[in-house]
């Protein structure tokens, strides 16, 4: 498989005071088309608004910076406002209406990934503002919207014509709907905050997202997970056994990479920093070591309920195989074989650093 794995930063689409739409560019990231994965940012600045939207993507988003506010109407129901902060994640199914805005000083920053089967262009979000000088409205004709909404022409013309903005514009003493904590309830959870799947001490931390703790990421089809590595520590060889994608966005820190492909071949060895992104292949097995200030990741594996096989470790692959096929298999005799099986027997995942 001859493509190109260097991760990534992604670049700005478009933005003015309100903020800015930052995505990663199939042409740049072949792996986006080629694993029709979608991965974008929004970045809104304070009293910032992403105008009401759709995507033609299911995706999760997760909130990397700051907090805010988002306002989700799934089909056929009610607009719930939440509040979201740095940790949370949110399942945003097919069809689901969103808008998002940030009324503190600190920048707020999502980020968006998801499967893009259903999109119009492989490996990219488009998204459709309902209102705006890109909007739903503006292109229809006053006749329709004016027969559509039983209006008279010039509340049309008003309707059409007031938002000069574009996908993002700044309000200035607008009264959008108070954010209810209840509302997050099935629709959002916080990564940082909810308990701990894997803890290895000196090593590091993973926090699962799937259909038990959030169900709807069921409906988007694809599981997360936030990991957490400690200075210097390494996290196993591993794949996911069930053949799915995995879209990694370093969300703090920085580390070394290491992935291999088919025929024992090493298709990705570099350095990741924050800002990254990078996707592993079906069945290539990753590998990362920290920097010594630690490094973190969010992920989204393309099932709701992904499984992983670990390479090394107690819970090892390797472990599962008699004895007598690992000297065949290495061609080694049994007291390299006695060596190797004796290591890692009760580390798991992640490895802390060598005393």
């Amino acid at each position: 498989m001859e493509i190109d794995l260097t991760p990534k930063l992604a670049k700005k689409v478009h933005g003015g005071d309100g903020g800015s739409y930052f995505a990663w560019c199939p042409s740049e990231l072949p792996m986006l088309r080629e694993g029709n994965i979608g991965a974008a940012k929004l970045a809104l600045e304070k009293n910032g608004f992403a105008l009401p939207s759709y995507s033609d993507s299911a995706r999760v988003a997760y909130v990397l910076q700051g907090s805010g506010a988002v306002g989700i109407v799934l089909p056929e129901k009610e607009e719930k406002a939440l509040p979201v902060k740095k940790g949370d994640a949110i399942a945003l199914p097919f069809g689901v209406i969103t808008w998002w805005h940030n009324k503190e000083d600190t920048e707020f920053v999502v980020l968006f990934l998801g499967d893009t089967k259903t999109a119009h262009k492989r490996g990219q979000f488009t998204d459709f503002y309902l209102n705006g000088s890109n909007g739903i409205f503006t292109g229809f004709s006053t006749e329709f919207v004016g027969r559509a909404w039983d209006l008279e022409e010039s509340v049309v013309k008003t309707l059409v014509g007031k938002q000069t903005g574009k996908g993002i514009v700044k309000l200035d003493g607008a009264n959008l709907p108070e954010p209810n904590k209840e509302h997050r309830d099935g629709m959002a959870l916080n990564c940082e905050e909810a308990p701990l799947d894997v803890e290895i001490k000196g090593g590091g931390r993973v926090v699962l997202l799937n259909t038990k703790n959030l169900p709807l990421v069921g409906e988007v089809g694809c599981g997360a997970d936030l990991v957490r590595l400690d200075g210097s520590a390494m996290c196993s060889p591993g794949f996911s056994c069930d053949s799915a994608l995995q879209v990694t966005y370093i969300v703090r820190g920085s580390g070394r990479v290491q992935v291999v492909g088919v025929d024992g071949k090493r298709v990705l060895e570099t350095t990741i920093k924050a800002g990254n992104l990078f996707i592993v292949p079906r069945f290539f097995v990753v590998s990362k070591i920290a920097d010594p200030e630690g490094l973190e990741w969010f992920s989204i594996i393309t099932t709701p309920n992904p499984i992983f096989t670990h390479m090394a470790g107690s819970i090892g692959c390797w472990k599962g195989l008699s004895p007598k096929v690992l000297e065949a298999a290495f061609n080694v005799d049994s007291d390299t074989e006695q060596l190797f099986r004796s290591k890692r027997t009760s580390d798991a995942i992640f490895f802390p650093p060598p005393k």
